[in-house]
């Protein structure tokens, strides 16, 4: 008889692209989601939760490949039925939701969306397939206002987080100052002019030599290669190093430098108008151009967005990993899409609005220390004896019911060294024991342990003595003596 051949048992491994988060990391995003979500709401947004899943149809114009809709995606077709896919961002699902339910919505329709994404790409060093965003639009409304607001709120989030003025600043762009410029250079071949837009998306990493260069012949990367140039004359390359490099040492000075870079554009006049607007209505409602400033160097997103676009970057220092210096960079990005429900209906909906980070922000707030690296656990009601559950339930219950987060020891109870190494393990503040002799006086042990972890590294004898990590209290007095000692580490 053949023998059995058993079944491999499967790999206990996250799936690479992928990673778990435990107790710390989740309190500490959905604090910061309650938090962000709280201003969204005070700003007059309502709060949508749609599909994770949508119609490959519906996300097409996001995915890199149209042809391979498992490409950037992760998608799989229904039998006999269309392909589907887990959402790629939380903007495109609103456009389907718009179209969808226009005519019982109100407009401009206000709201905001957080949850997980997926995308099917290759992971790397802090790129993950699936990653929290964190979103507000408003759709239907055409007037500049709407960008402005966004920007406002985006500060006021930034300062409710901990951020604090002078280490942030929303930078503002515009598409149609951009659309301006390459009328002016005379562009009229798509593939040339979306040459161009990918050029100057590298204008961060390559600088200004560097787009100059790949927009003329072309230039050596730094591994060497040549990279071929879009091949235009020094000539119709000049408006855009004009573009790129029109900040001024004030808001109307960089104004004036991009109105002289769009020149008789109509439609670069009017993006340049839309930026005077935006920082006008800032300026007056006390959001000074520390906080939201018109900057041309903003240039992510160009290629989509079809008006303002903004970008909330950090700019205090940090270090790398090999101790050299360097700005946190972006943590938030946006802006006017009015392109995006015409997929669906056919007709232009003007529609503005934010995408936050959530992950690049906590490590920014860990990075200023405005947050802690671990959560405190709960108080540990210790078990001595099975026969009397009922009494460390009850312990726990009244605990609860004062607020305090509390758990009953429910491993194996026989050797109490290891209930007092869980706690340990589970960061907990505060041991609760009460063995046979304690619960016949009617007493409980309160056992300090972040005291009696400090005590075990530096105290003298007389500090332990005036500092005891455990105290012996009626139990009626357990709840009153608890709070006293979590009021300290507060």
């Amino acid at each position: 008889m053949a023998k059995v051949k058993k079944t491999p048992r499967p790999k206990a491994q996250t799936p690479k692209g992928f990673r778990d988060y435990f107790g710390a990391d989740v309190s500490e995003r959905n604090n910061m989601l309650e938090t962000i979500g709280s201003v969204y709401h005070h700003y007059g947004f309502e709060a949508l939760e749609s599909s994770a899943v949508e119609t490959v149809e519906a996300l097409g114009k996001f995915l890199p490949d149209v042809d391979r809709p498992n490409e950037g995606v992760f998608a799989w077709q229904e039998e006999d039925s269309d392909w589907l896919a887990l959402r790629y961002d939380l903007t495109a699902p609103l456009a389907r939701v718009y179209a969808q339910y226009r005519n019982e919505l109100p407009t401009p329709y206000r709201r905001y969306a957080m949850g997980p994404v997926w995308r099917n790409e290759k992971p790397g060093p802090g790129r993950y397939r699936q990653f929290y965003q964190c979103d507000a639009d408003t759709v239907g409304a055409a007037n500049v206002a709407a960008d402005a607001e966004i920007c406002m709120m985006l500060a006021d989030i930034l300062e409710r987080l901990g951020i604090a003025p002078g280490d942030f600043a929303i930078k503002v762009n515009n598409r149609k100052v951009l659309n301006g410029v390459l009328e002016t250079m005379g562009l009229t071949d798509v593939a040339q002019r979306d040459a161009v837009l990918r050029t100057i998306d590298k204008f961060d990493k390559v600088g200004v030599e560097g787009v100059r260069d790949l927009l003329g012949k072309g230039r050596l990367d730094a591994s060497g290669a040549y990279i071929d140039g879009v091949g235009l004359s020094a000539a119709q390359a000049d408006p855009v190093i004009a573009f790129l490099t029109s900040k001024g040492k004030s808001t109307a000075e960089t104004l004036a430098n991009l109105a002289q870079a769009v020149g008789s554009s109509p439609t670069g006049a009017a993006g340049v108008r839309e930026l005077e607007t935006i920082a006008t209505l800032a300026a007056q409602a006390g959001y000074s151009s520390a906080k939201i400033d018109v900057d041309p160097s903003v240039v992510r997103g160009l290629g989509y967005y079809t008006g303002p676009v903004f970008e909330a970057e950090l700019t205090f220092d940090i270090l790398d990993e090999k101790g050299r210096k360097r700005q946190f960079g972006s943590v938030a990005g946006g802006g006017r899409y009015d392109d995006l429900v015409k997929r669906f209906t056919g007709q232009e909906v003007p529609a503005t609005g934010v995408s936050i980070g959530v992950d690049r922000l906590l490590a920014a707030l860990r990075e200023k220390g405005r947050i802690a690296s671990q959560e405190r656990g709960p108080i540990i009601v210790t078990v001595m004896d099975k026969d009397h559950m009922s009494d460390y339930f009850d312990m726990v219950t009244e605990l609860r019911g004062a607020g305090i987060r509390a758990e009953c020891y429910l491993g194996n109870p026989k050797n109490f060294g290891n209930q007092l190494k869980y706690a340990d393990k589970r960061e907990a503040p505060i041991a609760i024991i009460q063995g046979e002799s304690e619960r016949n006086a009617g007493r409980v042990l309160i056992k300090d342990l972040i005291l009696g972890s400090k005590l075990a590294v530096q105290a003298t004898l007389e500090e332990w003595k005036e500092n005891p990590a455990q105290i012996e209290v009626d139990r009626s007095d357990l709840v009153q003596n608890i709070q006293a000692i979590l009021k300290k580490y507060t």
